[in-house]
């Protein structure tokens, strides 16, 4: 059976590694399972199927992630966020299905740099926004989330340039992560990516680490700041992407 998934014992390794980190980061900050991950993955996969493992996985730890803290989930926000971020998603799988797969590692690279240049640079919470920056921040934050795996900072960016209450700000971006992990593997089961028995049975096996990471995440969260452990992840996304952008430049 896991002669399906044409791995070798070294390249598991690196593989569980990637998604534990991965999920580590989600147990804290609530997404960038893509941006840890999928720089360890792409070594082994192409980003195609990336997408739609860690989007499986995202399913189960995003429930995981709202169910304590819905009451927290401040609905007018998300019913403002959410017929965007639908729309981005439909065009980030149209584009992920469709782009060649070296044009879609130059893409990652640059995504992740910009993400962790703009985490570096962050030093003070953004000014308050206007309700219709939903529109470009949902779109956008969609798009991502298909393409690469991870709009969840743009709805990070928006949420807490609305919302004072940091339990809030939290409980309605798991609610958006968990609606985006909805529509996306909706979209991904309609494409017939699914219908490969060796990605499922691959994201069944990662299930283990992907629950321990979350574990080890949630009980980081009461020994460490948050901001403290978001900003060393950053440095290592930081580092990854500019090595994803170095390996299509030298491809």
């Amino acid at each position: 059976m896991f002669a399906q998934l044409s791995l070798s014992g070294l390249d598991w390794l690196p593989i569980l590694f990637g998604v534990g980190a991965a999920y580590i980061v989600f147990g804290i900050a609530g997404f960038g399972t893509a941006l840890v991950a999928g720089p360890v993955l792409i070594h082994f996969m192409p980003l195609s199927r990336i997408i739609p493992l860690l989007v499986l996985l995202d399913f189960v730890a995003a429930f995981g992630n709202l169910l304590p803290s819905r009451r927290d989930v401040v609905r007018s926000e998300l019913l403002r966020l959410l017929p965007f971020m639908a729309v981005g998603c439909t065009l980030g799988v149209v584009f992920l299905l469709q782009l060649k797969s070296d044009l879609l590692l130059l893409l990652m690279g640059l995504f992740v740099t910009a993400y962790a240049v703009y985490g570096l640079a962050m030093k003070v919470r953004p000014a308050k926004l206007s309700g219709i920056w939903a529109v470009p921040m949902g779109t956008v934050g969609g798009l991502f989330g298909a393409l690469f795996g991870s709009g969840g900072f743009l709805y990070a960016i928006y949420l807490s340039a609305r919302l004072d209450v940091k339990e809030q700000v939290r409980a309605t971006q798991s609610a958006l992560i968990s609606c985006s992990t909805i529509v996306r593997l909706s979209l991904f089961l309609i494409a017939g990516v699914y219908a490969d028995q060796s990605l499922l049975l691959l994201a069944v096996c990662l299930l283990p680490v992907m629950f321990v990471g979350l574990w080890v995440g949630r009980r980081l969260t009461n020994r460490l700041s948050r901001e403290a452990f978001v900003r060393l992840v950053t440095w290592l996304v930081l580092a990854s992407g500019l090595a994803l952008i170095g390996r299509y430049l030298s491809a």
